[in-house]
C-alpha cells in the first residue's frame, strides 16, 4: 500500500469537516466621472443549478502508469460515480458528493492484477469556480459539434452558409468563437462572430503559377511563398503550417500506419476519403506540430506530417489582394457586420441550442442553464477632452474628430525648415511642383515657416541611384534638416533603401512619399496639411495636446513586434514622454532573442528615458505611468512577478529616488464586444465609452476603454489592466488618464484605440522589425522620426 495521500485525515476519530471554498471579495474598481449609458454585450448570463462541484482525488495501487488504463478503470464505475464526470487521470469531478474516501476494486487486464482506486474529497468548489470552466468548455464544443458546426482550429465555423466570392476566387466561411469564462459579473458565455477567410486555389495551384512566372528559381519562389501559411485541408477541417516542402517525395511514395503497414498516399486518401490524386509529381508539404504534453507533464513529441499540396488550400487573404482597395472592400463588407447584424448572429445561436434537445440535455448535465439574451447593463461615457493648440483650444465634438481645426491654426511649436530637399524621378516632376506649391501655401495658418526645397530630379527610379543622390546631397550639405523622396508604386526595397540610410548610415529625418497619394489635385490641399504635420512632429515640434492635471509625471509605452529577417527574434519599442505637457518624446528600441528577457532591454532604454527627462527638467518625475502593449492573460502573473519587480531595480541607480510607479497592460486582441443600446436596438457605443465592472477580471483592476470613433464593423473597446499602482491613482484616475493618452498620437487628429505611446512604440518596433533590422541613431532618438 503506498503511504496515506496529505488530505487524508490520520486520526478517523476527527474527521476534517470540508466546506464550500469561499469567493473572495471583489476590488474596487467602478469609476464615477462621466454619463452613465446602457451598453449590451457579446456575453450571455449562465445560471448554475446545481448547489456545488465536488472535487476528488483518486489513486491507484498498485500504480498504473497509463492512462488509457486509468480511464477505462474509472468508466468501469460508472454505477458509483454517476454518468457525469469530469477526469483528467488522477483529478476527478462530480456534479455529486460521494462519501469521504470511496475504495472500488478493478482488475488490470494486461496481467489480471488487481488494482485498489481510492476516490478522496479534497475540495467543495462553488459552481462557478474557476476549476470547472475547462470541463464546461468542454460540454460546449459537444454542443457546437450536435449543432453540426466544424471546428477549425479553435474555433467552429459553418461551411454551408458559406459566402462565396467567386470574382476573387475565395470564400468565407462565418463562424464562432465561444468560450465559457467567470468575471465579476458570473459565468459568462462569451460568443464572438469570427469568420474564415478560404482560397479556392489549392497549393498546387500556387505552384504551377509560381512554375510559370519563373522556372528557373521555382522551388526558392515556392520557399519564399508558401513557408509559414496556413493551409486547410477540405477532407477532416484541419489546419496545418507549412514549415517546408519536402521535394524528394510525392504521392506515390508510402508512409507505415499506425498498425504498422505501409501504405502509398495515393491509396490511403483513395481509401479512406474516396479521393483520387491527380497530380503524381508534386512535392509533399511538412508541418511539424508543436510539443505539447499531456495531462501528467509527459512531453509527447510527434514527428511531422506530409500533406498533398492538390487536397490542401490556402487560407487567409492573398498579399496581392491586400494591396487591392477595391477587392478589400467587398471582402471587408462581409467580415466586418454591423453591431446588428453581430447581435443577429448571437442571437441565431442562442435559438439554436435552447431549440434542441439534445444540446439542451448536454448543458443540463452539469446543471448549467444559458439565457437566451445578451447581457444589458450601464456604462459610463467618459467628460469630452479640450485638444490646447498654441494660442487656440477646442472641446471635441462627439465625433472625437478635430481636423479641420490643425490644419487653421497653429501647432504649439513648429520647426522652421530652412535647408530640405525633395528627390524625385523625372515622370513625377508637375506632381512635385503641384506638392511643393501646395505647401507653401498651407503651411502659413499652421504656424509653420517653410523655405523653397533642393529639387533633386533623378535619372530613373532604382533603388541604388535614390541611395547614392541621397548620400551626396547630405555629404554636401551638413546643415540638411529634411529628406523627402517621391516613390512609385510598392517598392518594399526602395522604401527600406532609404530608411536604412537615414536612420542608421546618416542619421536625418525622412519622408517617403508615394506619388499616387498626391495625384489627385482635388485632396492634394488635405494630404499637404496632413504631411506637414507629419514633417514637423519627425523634426521635432509639437502638433497638440491636453490637459494632463498630474505633475512631475512621465508616461511611458512599449510595444513587441517580431523582427521578419530573424524569425526568432523580436524588437522592443520604448517610449518615454519627457516634459510635463506630454509634447517631447524619447524612443528607444532593443533586439531580443527568445531566450533572453524583454526586461534587460526595458531596464535599460528606462533608465535612458529618466537620463533625458532630467536634462529637459532638471529633476526626474515624480510618477511614472507605463502602458505595456502585447501581453496576454497568461503572461500577466510573469509581468507582475518579474518585469515590476525588476524595473524597480532601475531605480537605485539615481541617487534616494523612489518615485510611484502604475504598470497598466494594454490588451487589445480580446473577444469582448460592446454596444450601444436603446429600445432592443443595439448599435455602436460612442467614443470614451467606459466599462468598469461585471465583465472585469476578479483577480485584477481592470477596465475597458472604447476611446475611438467605429466607422465599420464592431464595437471592440481596448482592455486596460492595472498590474502596479503605488501612486495610488484612483479608478476614475487611471480611466481618464488613459483616455486623455488616446488624444496624442499626432498622426491622425482623433481619438486612436489606444494610448499615443503604445502607438508610437509599436510603430517605432515595426519600422525596426519590418525594414532596418538593427537598432537606428542616438541621434533621432528625441524626435518622433518613424511616424
Amino acid at each position: 500500500m503506498p503511504p496515506p495521500l496529505p488530505e487524508v485525515p490520520s486520526a478517523p476519530s476527527a474527521p476534517v469537516k470540508l466546506t464550500m471554498e469561499a469567493a473572495r471579495e471583489p476590488f474596487h474598481k467602478a469609476g464615477t466621472k462621466g454619463t452613465p449609458v446602457t451598453v449590451g454585450s457579446n456575453h450571455i448570463p449562465i445560471c448554475c443549478k446545481n448547489e456545488a462541484v465536488y472535487q476528488y482525488h483518486v489513486t491507484f495501487s498498485p500504480n498504473v502508469e497509463s492512462m488509457a488504463m486509468r480511464f477505462g478503470m474509472m468508466k468501469d464505475h460508472r454505477s458509483t460515480t454517476g454518468e457525469v464526470v469530469a477526469f483528467d487521470g488522477s483529478i476527478l469531478y462530480l456534479p455529486v458528493k460521494l462519501k469521504d474516501v470511496v475504495s472500488l476494486k478493478s482488475v488490470r487486464r494486461t496481467d489480471n492484477q488487481e488494482v485498489e482506486i481510492t476516490v478522496q474529497m479534497t475540495k467543495i468548489l462553488p459552481p462557478n469556480s474557476d476549476l470547472c470552466l475547462p470541463f464546461y468548455n468542454v460540454v460546449l464544443r459537444r454542443v457546437m459539434k450536435i449543432l453540426g458546426l466544424k471546428l477549425v482550429g479553435r474555433n467552429h465555423y459553418d461551411p454551408d452558409s458559406a459566402i462565396i466570392l467567386g470574382k476573387h476566387r475565395l470564400q468565407v466561411w462565418p463562424g464562432y468563437a465561444t468560450c465559457i469564462k467567470r468575471t465579476d459579473g458570473g459565468l459568462y458565455l462569451s460568443v464572438d462572430v469570427t469568420h474564415k477567410v478560404l482560397r479556392n486555389d489549392s497549393v498546387l495551384d500556387v505552384m504551377k503559377v509560381l512554375y510559370e512566372q519563373s522556372k528557373e528559381s521555382f522551388q526558392d519562389e515556392c520557399t519564399k511563398e508558401l513557408i509559414g501559411s496556413i493551409v486547410i485541408t477540405r477532407y477532416n477541417n484541419r489546419t496545418y503550417r507549412i514549415d517546408d516542402i519536402e521535394w524528394s517525395k510525392s504521392p506515390k511514395d508510402t508512409f507505415t500506419m499506425f498498425d504498422g503497414s505501409e501504405t502509398s498516399f495515393v491509396d490511403y486518401y483513395s481509401k479512406n476519403y474516396g479521393i483520387e490524386i491527380k497530380e503524381m509529381d508534386q512535392p509533399l508539404l511538412i508541418h511539424r506540430p508543436k510539443e505539447r504534453s499531456k495531462p501528467g507533464g509527459k512531453q509527447i513529441i510527434t514527428g511531422q506530417v506530409l500533406l498533398v499540396p492538390e487536397l490542401s488550400f490556402m487560407t487567409g487573404i492573398p498579399e496581392k489582394m491586400r494591396k487591392d482597395f477595391r477587392a478589400m472592400k467587398d471582402l471587408t463588407m462581409h467580415i466586418n457586420v454591423s453591431a446588428e447584424q453581430h447581435t443577429h448572429s448571437i442571437k441565431q445561436l442562442l435559438k439554436n441550442i435552447a431549440g434542441n434537445a439534445e444540446t439542451l440535455t448536454e448543458v443540463n448535465r452539469w446543471g448549467l442553464d444559458i439565457s437566451t439574451d445578451l447581457l444589458v447593463t450601464h456604462g459610463r461615457i467618459l467628460p469630452q477632452e479640450t485638444i490646447c493648440l498654441q494660442s487656440s483650444s477646442y472641446v471635441t465634438s462627439s465625433d472625437v474628430s478635430w481636423s479641420r481645426e490643425v490644419g487653421r491654426d497653429a501647432c504649439i511649436s513648429c520647426i522652421p525648415m530652412n535647408i530640405w530637399a525633395v528627390f524625385y524621378p523625372r515622370r513625377c516632376a508637375d506632381q512635385v511642383e503641384e506638392l511643393v506649391s501646395t505647401f507653401l501655401k498651407v503651411a502659413g495658418p499652421m504656424g509653420l515657416r517653410l523655405e523653397r526645397p533642393n529639387r533633386v530630379e533623378l535619372r530613373d527610379d532604382r533603388t541604388e541611384t535614390y541611395v547614392k543622390t541621397i548620400h551626396s546631397q547630405l555629404s554636401r550639405e551638413p546643415n540638411m534638416q529634411l529628406v523627402v523622396c517621391i516613390m512609385t508604386g510598392n517598392r518594399d526595397d526602395l522604401y527600406t533603401a532609404i530608411k536604412k540610410l537615414c536612420c542608421i548610415k546618416s542619421p536625418i529625418p525622412s519622408q517617403a512619399i508615394n506619388v499616387r497619394t498626391i495625384s489627385q489635385p482635388q485632396k492634394l490641399r488635405s494630404v499637404a496639411q496632413k504631411i506637414l504635420l507629419q514633417i514637423n512632429s519627425k523634426l521635432g515640434g509639437e502638433l497638440w495636446t491636453v490637459n494632463v492635471p498630474l505633475k512631475h509625471l512621465m508616461v511611458v509605452g512599449v510595444d513587441v513586434h517580431h523582427d521578419t529577417s530573424k524569425k526568432t527574434r523580436s524588437v522592443m519599442g520604448f517610449v518615454a514622454s519627457v516634459n510635463s505637457s506630454l509634447t517631447r518624446w524619447y524612443s528607444r528600441v532593443t533586439f531580443q532573442t527568445p531566450n533572453e528577457e524583454i526586461i534587460s532591454g526595458f531596464k535599460l532604454c528606462l533608465s535612458a528615458a529618466l537620463q533625458k527627462y532630467y536634462e529637459v527638467n532638471h529633476n526626474l518625475p515624480e510618477k511614472i505611468v507605463v502602458y505595456r502593449d502585447g501581453v496576454s492573460d497568461g503572461q500577466l502573473k510573469m509581468v507582475e512577478l518579474y518585469e515590476i519587480p525588476q524595473l524597480l531595480t532601475c531605480f537605485q541607480t539615481f541617487p534616494s529616488y523612489e518615485p510611484k510607479l502604475v504598470f497598466i497592460v494594454v490588451q487589445k486582441r480580446i473577444s469582448t464586444t460592446l454596444y450601444s443600446c436603446s429600445a432592443d436596438r443595439f448599435g455602436t457605443p460612442p467614443p470614451g465609452t467606459i466599462l468598469d465592472h461585471s465583465l472585469t477580471h476578479s483577480d485584477w483592476m481592470d477596465f475597458y476603454l472604447m476611446a475611438h470613433q467605429i466607422r465599420q464593423g464592431c464595437g471592440l473597446p481596448t482592455h486596460y489592466v492595472c498590474v502596479y499602482n503605488t501612486a495610488n491613482l484612483s479608478p476614475d484616475h487611471l480611466q481618464r488618464l488613459t483616455y486623455k493618452m488616446c488624444h496624442l498620437y499626432w498622426n491622425w487628429p482623433g481619438t486612436i484605440r489606444v494610448p499615443a505611446p503604445c502607438k508610437y512604440a509599436h510603430k517605432v518596433a515595426y519600422l525596426c522589425g519590418q525594414y532596418l533590422h538593427a537598432e537606428p541613431a542616438i541621434q533621432l532618438s528625441d524626435k518622433l522620426y518613424f511616424l
